[in-house]
């Protein structure tokens, strides 16, 4: 049972980004990440990468401020959504189910110890493609759409913590997800933990926040073909005049090639490419 539970969690695969500038950073997704637009309904709108298998990955919604909003995980089966739900339930943390939403079924809705909000989920829709969007090769959910920064899929999210350690160890202990590395102090305690569910190296990160706040996040990143990709980005945010913040370069965790940049409503977005380095 213990084995088993160590690959509940599939991977993540929604996540909604707060933006006080809706069609500006509205236009970022879709125009310079080449970004599908699949549904609006009411201030939110849902899009998706050409190489995701599910029907969208990014709700971005109109609000007062930046920020992140729910992250949705999915579950690898049936029987692994209620092993989680049952050890999140005991935590105190559980916010109870949730009707269906866009491409997906019943969902578990939960906070971690730092407030911030997720729901896990099993039921899900398969991208349909249309006319337009359908691609040559039968395994590729969408076509390659061929211009901005092209980006393939969502990578994984940086979140920050005023406790790293708690809350750290309520994805270790709870929700079954596994260590990769981390930044311990010399004091004691960390300063960063990555966590992965499958066999990409890291999913989930949580970073220590500073100001001692609740519920932010450091970044959410995309996953590139390439190096040359992420190098070519930079020159194309640089021409269409989107803040550079760091990058490209590489970090030693994980041993990414990546890019920081600031998306309009003042979201910081990383392009990420890992290469080969699987756990």
């Amino acid at each position: 049972m213990a084995e088993r539970e160590n690959f509940d969690l599939a991977h993540i695969s929604a996540v909604e980004i707060l933006t006080p500038k809706f069609e500006e950073s509205l236009w970022f997704f879709k125009d310079l990440l080449a970004m599908r637009e699949v549904a609006r309904i009411g201030d939110s709108a849902y899009l998706r990468c050409w190489d995701e298998y599910e029907t969208y990955s990014i709700k971005l919604t109109a609000s007062d401020t930046n920020g992140v909003g729910r992250t949705m995980l999915r579950a690898t089966s049936p029987e692994a959504l209620q092993r989680r739900v049952a050890a999140i339930e005991d935590t105190g943390y559980g916010e109870g189910w949730k009707d269906p939403e866009v491409g997906i079924g019943e969902y578990y809705e939960f906070q971690d110890p730092d407030e911030h909000l997720f729901g896990i989920y099993y039921d899900t829709e398969l991208y349909q493609a249309d006319e337009q969007d359908r691609p040559a090769l039968k395994n590729q959910a969408a076509r390659y759409p061929g211009y901005g920064v092209n980006a393939r899929r969502l990578d994984h999210i940086n979140y920050l913590a005023s406790d790293v350690n708690v809350t750290g160890d309520f994805w270790d202990q709870v929700m079954k997800a596994r260590e990769t590395e981390q930044v311990e102090l010399d004091a004691g305690g960390y300063a960063a933990r990555w966590f992965r569910f499958a066999q990409k190296s890291y999913d989930v990160v949580y970073s220590d926040d500073w100001t001692g706040e609740r519920g932010r996040f450091h970044h959410l990143a995309f996953a590139t073909d390439t190096r040359e990709d992420i190098l070519k980005a930079a020159d194309f945010f640089l021409e269409e005049g989107v803040y550079i913040e760091y990058g490209p370069y590489k970090h030693a965790i994980n041993q990414t090639f990546f890019l920081y940049v600031w998306e309009p409503g003042g979201n910081r977005i990383e392009f990420a490419n890992a290469g080969a380095r699987l756990i």
